[in-house]
C-alpha cells in the first residue's frame, strides 16, 4: 500500500492551527460577550450568512444579518425578562482546518446571583471567510448552529 503524506497545502503549520484556534475562541468569546452586553449587533457580527439555526426540533434559515438581529433582540429580550446577564462556555470539542471547523460547546447561561438559568450544548459549523468589514485576513464564522 503507498503510503503518502497529504500535501503540504491541505495539511496545517503546527503555527496555523494554534493561530486557528485562538481565533475560534476569540470567536466565542465574542460571542457570549455579545449576549453579556445585551448587543445584537455584535452577536450577529459572528455569523456568515446565510446561517441556519436549529432549536427545539426547528430549523430557522437567517438571509442576512437584518433577519438574524431581529431574531436576537427578540431572544435578548426574553433574557431581559429572565434576568439572564452572563452567558459562559466550555468547549467539549473543536476540529477543523483550512476554511471550516466544528465545535460542541456546553453553554450556561447565568442570573445576576450566579444560579443557571439555561444550560446547554450547542454544535457549530465555522466558516473563514473573508470579511466584507475591515479585518487582517480570514475570520471565522458561525455557518450553522445546532442547540440540544
Amino acid at each position: 500500500m503507498d503510503e503518502r503524506s497529504p500535501h503540504p497545502l491541505f495539511e496545517p503549520a503546527p503555527s496555523d492551527a494554534h493561530d486557528a484556534e485562538d481565533a475560534i475562541e476569540d470567536l466565542f468569546t465574542a460571542y457570549a460577550g455579545g449576549f453579556d452586553d445585551f448587543d445584537a449587533a455584535a452577536i450577529a457580527a459572528c455569523f456568515a450568512f446565510p446561517v441556519t439555526i436549529w432549536q427545539a426540533g426547528r430549523g430557522n434559515v437567517f438571509a442576512d444579518e437584518a433577519e438574524l438581529t431581529e431574531n436576537i433582540e427578540a431572544l435578548l429580550a426574553v433574557f431581559e425578562r429572565e434576568e439572564i446577564v452572563h452567558s459562559t462556555y466550555r468547549t467539549i470539542e473543536a476540529a477543523g482546518d483550512g476554511a471550516s471547523a466544528f465545535a460542541v460547546l456546553d453553554w450556561r447561561q447565568e442570573r445576576e446571583d450566579g444560579e443557571a438559568a439555561l444550560e446547554f450544548r450547542c454544535r457549530y459549523a465555522l466558516v473563514r471567510i473573508e470579511p466584507e468589514r475591515d479585518a487582517d485576513g480570514p475570520v471565522w464564522r458561525i455557518a450553522f448552529a445546532v442547540n440540544d
